[in-house]
């Protein structure tokens, strides 16, 4: 346990978290258990990259690593990291992030699957090319590294991205690594409000990066056409979400000549390829996790998938509309932990190596404590700066 700090950082307003995390440290030095502290700022701004800042200033392992509240870590992802760093000499290591609650609403669905794609497939692309907008958690990063680049940007609503494209451009590599058995295991937001004021700030925090400009730095073409791609999307999101209504009155007021009409309709068979792909990947992400969804799930999809892109691109629209009113204040995302039992354990037999090399690492999942970390070998040092509350 001498290995690893815990550093549960809290705003000064958020009395009731405080309060049970202070008996939660003091059962734990009860127990014997001495490495966590509590972090509380009551400056402004009252954000989460000002809390990882103010958890940096008190950080003393090699190495740091950043979960929020309501997440649930494999006990051995620390294990897989220091696997990684010591073996391939990496500063930087993001691992996957999964939303589970695949079912437990119309748009849970499609959230669950930008999250599969998203880490297990595209964030590689980026990492190969050397422009990657990083994850708010499981990212573990070099300390001393971090302390060069200052922390995190506290003006960003999106500091996750902004600091992974700060690395890429002093042209230090970024490991991404991929599990099913590891990855850290969240869920979609309870309601859809909730939901459209996560996606705003996502979406808005892109703006920003992109009007900062530290993409600009990346040394390749290549690099930072990806990095203005990927930033600049919302922008597009909000775009199709104004011309799409334009577009289903030109279908049904206006006369085009066949060939036209022909051409216009390409749109629609990329939508549906994308919805194809959607469901190809719900079926290979429940199978990862011992799952199996209902045929009517399907359908389901079918009968949301259109009004779930109206979804985001209002988010889109919204995180604009901020932008232009230069409104930065941090919209919090309720958690009810709908994540949390949803999914069986899959468990590997004891003496059988895993995907990074670890002999008989996977036992199955518990309760995400911090006492899990006792199993820390002695070659790593890394720590946990939680943010409590929200994400």
């Amino acid at each position: 346990m001498h290995l690893l700090q815990v550093l549960v950082v809290c705003s000064a307003d958020d009395t009731g978290t405080i309060a049970a995390v202070q008996a939660k440290i003091e059962e734990l030095r009860y127990e014997g258990i001495d490495n966590a502290s509590l972090v509380v700022f009551d400056d402004q701004p009252i954000n989460k990259p000002h809390g990882l800042n103010c958890a940096l200033r008190q950080a003393r392992g090699d190495v740091l690593t950043i979960f929020d509240a309501e997440d649930e870590m494999h006990p051995d992802i620390l294990r897989v990291v220091n696997t990684v760093m010591v073996r391939e000499r990496v500063n930087v290591v993001q691992s996957g992030v999964q939303l589970m609650n695949y079912s437990s609403n119309w748009y849970s669905t499609f959230n669950v699957l930008e999250y599969f794609f998203w880490f297990k497939s595209r964030l590689h692309h980026h990492a190969k090319h050397g422009s990657i907008p990083l994850g708010g958690n499981t990212c573990f990063f070099n300390r001393k590294l971090m302390e060069y680049l200052g922390g995190w940007d506290e003006t960003n609503l999106t500091e996750d991205a902004e600091i992974g494209l700060r690395v890429c451009a002093m042209g230090e590599p970024i490991r991404v690594i991929y599990d099913d058995r590891y990855v850290t295991k969240e869920e979609t937001p309870p309601t859809l409000g909730s939901f459209v004021r996560q996606r705003t700030r996502w979406n808005q925090g892109f703006m920003q990066t992109l009007r900062k400009g530290t993409w600009k730095k990346l040394p390749t073409r290549r690099q930072r056409f990806l990095a203005c791609y990927t930033l600049a999307f919302p922008y597009a999101q909000a775009m199709l979400g104004v011309y799409t209504p334009l577009a289903v009155g030109m279908m049904l007021f206006l006369h085009a000549p066949v060939g036209v009409a022909l051409l216009s309709f390409m749109p629609v068979l990329l939508l549906a390829a994308h919805f194809l792909t959607a469901v190809v990947g719900l079926h290979e992400f429940t199978e990862a996790h011992g799952m199996k969804p209902s045929p009517a799930l399907t359908l389901k999809m079918a009968l949301t998938w259109i009004p779930y892109q109206f979804v985001m691109a209002y988010a889109s629209v919204r995180a604009l509309r901020r932008q232009l009113a230069g409104r930065g204040d941090w919209e919090k995302t309720e958690h009810v932990g709908a994540h949390r039992g949803a999914v069986p354990d899959r468990t590997r037999p004891a003496g059988t190596a895993d995907a990074f090399g670890n002999p008989g690492a996977v036992r199955g999942s518990r309760d995400p404590g911090a006492t899990r970390t006792a199993e820390m070998p002695a070659a790593d040092s890394p720590r946990k700066a939680m943010r409590s509350g929200s994400s």
